[in-house]
C-alpha cells in the first residue's frame, strides 16, 4: 500500500486518495490518446517485478508533496503521429482524469522515450 496520500480535509472529515490510485488513473487515461502505443517501462518497475513486489503502472509517476500533485508520464507514440500534439493531447487527457475522478489538478509532464513501428493492421 502506498505510503502518501492526496489527502483533502472537509467538514465530515478527510478524503485520502493513494498515489497508487492517482497511477491508476493516469494510466488508464494516457492509453486512451490515439497516438500511444504504449507506457514505457521503468528500471524501477523492472526491478520491482524481479524481486516479486508489486509495481505501480508502468511509465507513471506520481508525487504528493503539500497538497501539489506532479504526474510524469513516459510513453512510447505510434510511428506517424506528431510527437508534440500527442505529448499534449496527454496532458489534457491525464489532467481532466485527475480533476474529474479525483478533484484535483496535476501538474502533467510528458516523456516520449520511444517510437513504435509496429504495424498495427492485422
Amino acid at each position: 500500500m502506498s505510503d502518501s496520500y492526496m489527502t483533502t480535509v472537509t467538514e465530515k472529515g478527510s478524503i485520502n486518495i493513494a498515489e497508487d490510485v492517482l497511477s491508476s488513473i493516469v494510466a488508464a487515461a494516457v492509453t486512451e490518446v490515439d497516438g500511444v502505443s504504449s507506457l514505457s517501462n521503468t528500471v524501477g518497475n523492472d526491478i520491482l517485478d524481479y524481486i516479486g513486489k508489486r509495481a505501480l503502472p508502468r511509465g507513471v509517476k506520481v508525487v504528493v508533496e503539500d497538497g501539489a500533485v506532479m504526474v510524469d508520464v513516459l510513453i512510447i507514440v505510434t510511428f506517424g503521429s506528431v510527437v508534440t500534439t500527442v505529448a499534449k493531447a496527454v496532458q489534457e487527457a491525464v489532467a481532466q482524469a485527475m480533476e474529474s475522478m479525483a478533484g484535483i489538478s496535476p501538474k502533467v509532464n510528458v516523456h516520449v522515450s520511444g517510437v513504435s513501428f509496429k504495424n498495427s493492421k492485422a
